[in-house]
C-alpha cells in the first residue's frame, strides 16, 4: 500500500469520531435541544448552526478522501468494488446536508411547529442530499459483508451485516419519530444517533483494519 492510500485511509479513521464527537457535545450544551428527539441536522439551526454545518462538510471531505483510498487499497474490498463507490455517495450526502440547511422539525427551535408544515428550497435540497447517505450505508455494509465472507473472513462479515441491519432499522425509526409517529416522536434523534454512530464506528473501524494489515509499498 502506497503512503499516499495509507493517508486517505486515515481520513475515514478519523471522520467518524471527529463527526460524533461534535454533535454530541453540541447536543448536550445546545439550549432548548433535546437528543433524543431532535435530529442531529437541526444543530445547524440558529446562532451557533456554522458549527454543524462545518461538521458536515468535514466529515464529507474525509470520508470521500477515504473511498478514494479505498480504491486503491488492497481486496477485499480495494479495487475495482461498488463498496467505494457507495461510500463516495455517503460523503455527497454529507457534503450536500452541510451546505442546505435543513427545515425545523419536532419543535426546534424552540416556537416552531412539530410538524414541517411547509417546505423551503434548502430544506428540500438538505433532504435529497441526505438520502444518499441514508441509503448508500446499510447497502455499503451488505456488500461489505459478502466480499468478506468469499474471503473467509467470517467475523468482519457478520460485523458488516449487522451493521447494515442496525443502521437501517435506526433509520426507519428515526424517519418515523420525525414525521410525529406518537410513539417514536421523542426518540427519533436517538435513533437517528444509533444508526449515524454504528454506521462511522463501521468506517473507521474498516480503515483501521486496512491500515493494520496492509503492508507498505517499499519506497
Amino acid at each position: 500500500m502506497t503512503a499516499a492510500t495509507r493517508k486517505l485511509l486515515v481520513c475515514g479513521a478519523v471522520a467518524g469520531p471527529l463527526f460524533v464527537v461534535t454533535f454530541l457535545i453540541q447536543g448536550a450544551t445546545r439550549t432548548a435541544y433535546n437528543p433524543l428527539r431532535h435530529p442531529v441536522s437541526s444543530l445547524a439551526l440558529g446562532g451557533f448552526g456554522w458549527i454543524q454545518t462545518a461538521n458536515f462538510i468535514v466529515a464529507g471531505l474525509l470520508t470521500l478522501a477515504f473511498a478514494v483510498g479505498l480504491r486503491s487499497a488492497p481486496r477485499p474490498l480495494g479495487g475495482a468494488t461498488l463498496v467505494p463507490v457507495l461510500i463516495g455517495a455517503i460523503s455527497l450526502g454529507l457534503l450536500g446536508a452541510g451546505l442546505f440547511v435543513t427545515d425545523p422539525v419536532s419543535g426546534y427551535p424552540p416556537g416552531t411547529p412539530d410538524a414541517i408544515l411547509r417546505h423551503s428550497t434548502h430544506g428540500i435540497l438538505h433532504d435529497l442530499f441526505s438520502m444518499p447517505t441514508f441509503l448508500a450505508w446499510p447497502i455499503a455494509c451488505i456488500v461489505s459483508a459478502i466480499h468478506f465472507l468469499r474471503k473467509g473472513k467470517s467475523g468482519w462479515a457478520i460485523y458488516s451485516a449487522a451493521t447494515g441491519l442496525i443502521f437501517a432499522g435506526a433509520f426507519v425509526l428515526a424517519s418515523m419519530g420525525f414525521t410525529q409517529v406518537e410513539a417514536l416522536v421523542d426518540l427519533g434523534g436517538l435513533f437517528q444517533r444509533i444508526a449515524i454512530t454504528a454506521g462511522f464506528a463501521w468506517i473507521t473501524l474498516l480503515a483501521v483494519h486496512l491500515l493494520t494489515t496492509s503492508p507498505k509499498t517499499p519506497a
